[in-house]
């Protein structure tokens, strides 16, 4: 055997380019799996409240026990909650609607850390995809009510603020739960965003802050009021292309 037959054998660029591809047109079919599944699940659980807030905060927390009582209201007043499914508010807000009268829905993520599924599911859906997981969130939602949390829950809000704001949402109920923590936030927003012109002066009355649970529930009732839970016509359009 010569010494160059003794040299390792370099991976052929074209086959690992057709193996990738390969690998990537099959994912397609997971991820359309994905969409369907949730999909065929979750279209009875109107009208729904999405939820959201620090995966982080322990039960013994004012966070956690204001989301429980928040989504106890909420399932008693005829709304389906949908949460992260993991722990901390997600967990609180399973909860507080496990124990109501109506479906407590978490939908699971994959994730390396800190996600673990709560036991207060009614409906459990797991996702590998963060977008397709995103998309039911908006898909089904009511209305959305945030309470405080770290990048994911401010990833939720801010995709929520952009579909509304962009025109590819229908318009709903985008709530802040607890005042001082999003205080500044919204101080930078006007002083920043509103002063530099990068959003329209308009574009705050997306959101709402709400500190008092039931003061949540009537804020969504009264939004809808005249109207209806279910998506108008051009709203179910927009729904259809999200």
């Amino acid at each position: 055997m010569s010494a160059k037959d003794k040299l390792p054998k370099l991976i052929d660029p074209g086959a690992a380019a057709q193996s990738y591809t390969a690998r990537e047109s099959w994912r397609i079919f997971g991820i359309m799996a994905e969409f369907v599944e949730a999909t065929e699940r979750l279209n009875a659980i109107r009208p729904a409240v999405s939820i959201f807030g620090s995966a982080r905060t322990p039960p013994d927390h004012k966070y956690y026990m204001l989301a429980e009582k928040i989504c106890r209201l909420l399932s008693d007043a005829g709304f389906s909650v949908i949460s992260g499914g993991g722990p901390g508010i997600m967990e609180a807000a399973n909860k507080g609607a496990y124990f109501g009268k109506s479906p407590s829905v978490g939908l699971n993520i994959q994730l390396p850390m800190e996600q673990a599924a709560n036991p207060y599911q009614d409906i459990s859906q797991t996702f590998q995809h963060f977008f397709a997981r995103k998309f039911m969130f908006v898909k089904f939602a009511t209305a959305y009510v945030v309470l405080p949390g770290g990048f994911g829950t401010l990833d939720e809000l801010m995709e929520a603020l952009t579909l509304m704001q962009t025109g590819k949402s229908r318009r709903f109920p985008l709530i802040l739960v607890h005042e001082p923590f999003w205080r500044g936030m919204l101080d930078w927003f006007r002083d920043r965003l509103v002063s530099e012109g990068m959003i329209a002066a308009g574009d705050m009355d997306l959101l709402q802050v709400i500190d008092e649970p039931e003061q949540v529930v009537e804020a969504i009732f009264k939004f809808y009021e005249g109207r209806g839970f279910a998506p108008l016509p051009a709203e179910h359009e927009l729904l259809l292309n999200l």
